[in-house]
């Protein structure tokens, strides 16, 4: 099979981290996100990925040409290619011109670019074949899918309508359409070539008018959409909590119950003094100094927490620099970042310089 991811996006959600790193290339303990989308598609049979990409381009291009290796721990080798928008399609959009440009003229999976889940994609093509699908639409039931697109079906699966973002209470299901795609090629040739199109509030509407076998399996697979500060902390705190399987990063070993520590030559340094709670993963060649409470939280490579600081339900990403009595409580703190000794973070997003964080 072969498979579009949509990575095009800005993730102006998660300023200030998407400023320089596109959202799907951010680590989710310390794994690209991307890279574990990858891998997931590779464990159901996919064999080829085009990357549908926008914006700051130029970091997927390097991303993909830094995997000489491939994708060491993807189920079955799989080829990786980058197709560039000079301008925003739109999600159809994109999927024709990644399509076109990669000579891709059979049936494809396509999936947004900030969606972390469990799917069996297997069961999702099979249900597709089965019911004959010109396009079958992946569903995940959410709790208030105002902010969503809900899509009521009939008993078969067959899609009855397209309710966008309904208001609270009047939405009449809440199966929502949950960004994963089995697209067969007569539904790419009605997407016009060149133009900003979307699948969602075009393309899918007009299958259901001309009754275009447009089918939607809902699931109660891990699902997420990681597009906040927020659920960029959950997808975190789920990955440790074991809700993907497995250990959360390929290299972490479990050294204590729920406390994941990157093994080998550059493993952690930790202070005899240091008190390191579950669920929490420290990455390599991380120092955590005297005193200094760790817990519920992933703690990235070459990061150093000095004397007294205290992380809890937090992210730090590569190479911060936590100063002695610092204490990050719910707060993500970027790549490169320094905080001051003493300084209090709680609930915040913090990049590298030219922003520190000083006390008060």
């Amino acid at each position: 099979m072969k498979a579009v991811l949509l990575v095009g996006g800005a993730g102006t959600r998660l300023r200030p981290l998407t400023l320089t790193t596109p959202k799907p290339l951010l680590p989710i303990a310390g794994v690209p996100f991307i890279d574990r989308q990858i891998e997931w598609l590779a464990g159901h049979g996919v064999t080829e990925v085009v990357l549908a990409v926008g914006y700051r381009s130029e970091r997927f291009v390097d991303h993909i040409d830094a995997r000489t290796s491939g994708w060491a721990h993807a189920a079955r080798p799989v080829s990786v290619s980058v197709v560039i928008e000079s301008e925003p399609l739109g999600t159809a959009g994109a999927i024709r011109y990644a399509t076109r440009e990669a000579g891709l003229d059979e049936r494809i999976i396509v999936c947004n670019g900030d969606v972390l889940t469990t799917l069996d994609l297997s069961a999702l093509v099979a249900f597709h074949e089965q019911r004959g699908a010109a396009a079958t639409i992946h569903l995940t039931r959410v709790v208030d899918p105002s902010a969503f697109g809900v899509v009521p079906t009939a008993p078969d699966g067959e899609v009855e309508a397209f309710v966008e973002k309904p208001r609270p209470g009047h939405a009449p299901t809440d199966w929502i359409n949950a960004g994963t795609y089995v697209l067969e090629p007569a539904v790419l040739a009605t997407i016009p070539d060149g133009e900003n199109v979307s699948i969602e509030r075009t393309t899918f509407p007009g299958l259901l008018e001309q009754a275009g076998r447009l089918y939607a399996l809902g699931t109660d697979d891990y699902w997420l959409d990681m597009g906040t500060p927020e659920k960029y902390l959950q997808a975190h705190a789920d990955v440790l909590g074991g809700r993907l399987g497995g250990p959360p990063a390929p290299e972490a070993r479990e050294r204590t119950p729920g406390v994941w520590v990157h093994e080998g030559d550059d493993a952690p340094v930790i202070a005899a003094s240091a008190r390191i709670d579950a669920p929490t993963l420290l990455g390599a060649e991380v120092q955590v100094g005297p005193d200094v409470r760790v817990a519920r939280s992933v703690v990235g490579r070459g990061t150093v927490l000095d004397g007294g600081a205290v992380v809890e339900d937090s992210v730090l990403l590569d190479g911060v620099h936590l100063g002695a009595g610092a204490q990050v409580r719910g707060s993500i703190v970027g790549p490169g970042a320094t905080i001051a000794p003493g300084a209090v973070l709680d609930g915040a997003v913090v990049v590298a310089e030219p922003q520190i964080v000083t006390p008060g």
